[in-house]
């Protein structure tokens, strides 16, 4: 049966298309030799065409294991037509990974979908000027409303293998050249499996080796009164060395690897041909804005825009969203009205003085569950949202990952590593699963030590400012100093204690522009929907969880066992025995125990309180991710590590703050 794969870059509709072309005919299920998921579904009015939506690829060669899924795709299946989603306000990245796809001997239509948000940026392409620089046909979608699916169903069927080449320069051509003669036969062209090979591409050395290994059975079933097993074996490896060779010879021609020189050629020629397309820029090319894009990389002026980045975000989150927000819905509206209102309801109509305590006691589902959750956290997390959503709409976070590159690489990382922490701002477990972006275990194992480790997760880390706020600057920068310290010195040690090589950054910058207000709101919304639903049950399941280890004498018995450590060694109130108890649950739920400790913590101790939460063992659902994605061992190992680490920072912190006489 033949395939229509989709295919390109993360978050550019693939699945909307997928839907559209499919209709209700789907099946998901692991891709064979991988545990990642490869959606397959039976084309409209054809159910002898399968359509495969593969897993989203940043770029080719393949790092992760969704690329390599990917590569694995285009390399196995017996594809009648490959369709590239790609992102049309992010025509370079597009057109980039386009330029590869078109030399793969394989039919093909380019997809540029999310016109409408082109049209609102007031940017503007030749569409068949494109089509022409390319090859092939490029046919213009809006997925979400249905827009171009009827024109992209025809070009599916009308499909002709683009008429183009890019040329790498001399050495190159010549390498390829000869590994083309080398090669078995394929689905794909020879010269685009030659260029993943020269690149390094993992998935396209297993298969050339599955490959030879397969043609010298099958000669040897043929000849096996002239060779043996072994000797088939032998030529194999062989050839396989061969190849090995031939691209060792053409690495030494060159300072930088050869997936970074193939790549550079890529984007060169991409930036070309959309120089060619381009009809005006629209909002990305207000000069002002592109000249703030150009300085957040560089080396001197990008760490000061960060700096300026930060206490807006602070200022925001820390003293408008915590300070002016939360008092007005904690104090004015929920301690002034709601909660007496409620309370003065359950003590009329409850007739069990347990079930009432239940609901508005001390760790009541109402006094404790929804009024941290909707009156303490829902101002932080919204406040924190938008200001997510503005840099990352931004084109911000890119950047950071490029300027940042410098300081991973110290950590054996590379800047690619931020992408997966700063969404760990957002969550935690989510960005441990996202480590699956990064290109070798090696890397994925520290960056989920260092997420579980120091990343505050979106709540826990506006409940943070907004202490942080009414202590204030110096002891922001105290924590933030103290946290980055922590996690450059743990990861510096971690990156010279796990083995294996570091993977050079390659990335390309998406436009810098003015955030748009829709996407904006649209993301916060989002993430709000999430917090609604996913959030506040657990909060109500963690007061219900107080509740009953007061009930039965365990929560009073955990204070008191913990005095020695908290109050000793900490130099914390015995309440505060709770809040860390609270941090398992949810890192969020545990940081707005501190803050509901107010005025009976000094600056010093809420300070101290606020980092060891903060480095303090993750969530129970991180948890769970790191099992998930690290194994049992793994994740008992980080825990038994991270623990004790919270404890002794904190200690230390107590007793540096005393000596200095800190007061706020």
């Amino acid at each position: 049966m033949t395939s229509i794969a989709l295919v390109g870059q993360p978050n550019v509709g693939k699945s909307v298309i997928f839907h559209r072309l499919t209709g209700r005919y789907v099946n998901v299920s692991n891709y064979p030799g991988t545990t990642v998921e490869v959606t397959r579904g039976a084309l409209r009015d054809h159910p002898e065409q399968m359509v495969l939506d593969t897993p989203g690829v940043l770029t080719l060669p393949a790092r992760s294991e969704d690329e390599q899924a990917t590569a694995h795709i285009l390399l196995n299946e017996q594809l009648k037509t490959l369709v590239q989603v790609g992102d049309a306000k992010n025509l370079r990245r597009t057109v980039q990974l386009a330029l590869l796809l078109a030399e793969a001997g394989v039919p093909m239509v380019l997809a540029l979908n999310m016109m409408d948000e082109v049209r609102a940026r007031g940017m503007a392409f030749d569409a068949s000027r494109l089509a022409t620089e390319l090859g092939l046909a490029v046919v213009p979608t809006v997925a979400t409303g249905n827009e171009g699916m009827l024109a992209l169903s025809g070009a599916i069927a009308a499909a002709k293998v683009p008429v183009f080449r890019l040329t790498y320069g001399h050495d190159i051509e010549n390498a390829v050249d000869d590994l083309v003669g080398m090669l078995p036969a394929a689905h794909l062209s020879a010269r685009v499996i030659a260029l993943l090979y020269l690149a390094g591409d993992q998935a396209t050395e297993a298969w050339l080796a599955a490959q030879m290994g397969s043609r010298k059975k099958n000669q040897q079933a043929r000849t096996a009164s002239e060779t043996t097993f072994e000797t088939a074996t032998e030529t194999r490896i062989f050839e396989l060395s061969a190849l090995a060779a031939r691209r060792e010879l053409l690495q030494e021609k060159f300072t930088e690897p050869l997936a970074e020189v193939l790549q550079r050629a890529r984007m060169t020629a991409a930036d070309t041909i959309v120089q060619r397309v381009m009809k005006n820029a629209g909002q990305t090319g207000n000069a002002l804005v592109q000249r703030i894009g150009q300085w957040s990389v560089h080396r001197w002026y990008g760490w000061p825009i960060v700096a300026l980045v930060l206490y807006a975000v602070y200022a925001f989150v820390g003293q408008f969203g915590a300070g002016v927000l939360v008092g007005w819905l904690e104090n004015d509206l929920f301690k002034g009205i709601i909660n007496p209102w409620f309370q003065q309801l359950v003590t009329t109509w409850v007739p069990f003085v347990w079930l009432q305590q239940f609901l508005v006691g001390p760790y009541g589902l109402w006094t404790m569950g929804m009024t941290y959750a909707i009156a303490l956290i829902l101002p932080i997390v919204t406040t924190f949202f938008i200001a997510f959503g503005i840099l990352e709409d931004s084109g911000y976070f890119a950047r950071l990952s490029v300027l940042s590159n410098r300081a991973f690489k110290m950590l054996g990382l590379n800047g690619r590593a931020i992408l997966p922490m700063v969404l760990g701002l957002g969550c935690v477990t989510m960005a441990t699963l996202t480590t699956r972006i990064l290109h070798t275990p090696r890397e994925r194992l520290i960056v989920t030590f260092l997420l579980a480790l120091a990343i505050p997760c979106s709540a826990q880390l506006g409940v943070v400012m907004g202490m942080l706020a009414s202590y204030g600057v110096g002891a922001f920068l105290i924590w933030l100093g103290t946290v980055i310290f922590i996690l450059f010195t743990v990861g510096w040690l971690s990156g010279k204690l796990v083995k294996g090589k570091r993977i050079p950054l390659m990335t390309e910058l998406p436009p810098m522009r003015l955030p748009m207000p829709s996407n904006v709101v649209k993301k916060t919304w989002s993430r709000l929907k999430w917090y609604l639903m996913e959030v506040i049950p657990l909060f109500l399941i963690g007061a219900a969880l107080m509740f009953v280890l007061d009930l039965i004498g365990f929560l009073p018995w955990l204070i008191k066992a913990g005095e020695p450590l908290v109050t000793g060694w900490l130099g914390l109130p015995k309440e505060a025995s709770a809040a860390l108890l609270m941090g398992f649950l949810r890192r969020d739920f545990g940081a707005t125990g501190l803050f509901a400790l107010g005025s009976s913590l000094s600056p010093e101790q809420g300070l101290v309180g606020l980092v060891t939460l903060t480095i303090f063992v993750p969530c129970i659902a991180s948890t769970m991710m790191i099992i998930k994605e690290q194994g049992l061992k793994t994740a008992v190992i980080m825990t038994g590590i991270i623990i004790p680490l919270a404890f002794l920072i904190g200690g230390l912190m107590h007793r540096a703050l005393l000596l200095v006489g800190f007061t706020g």
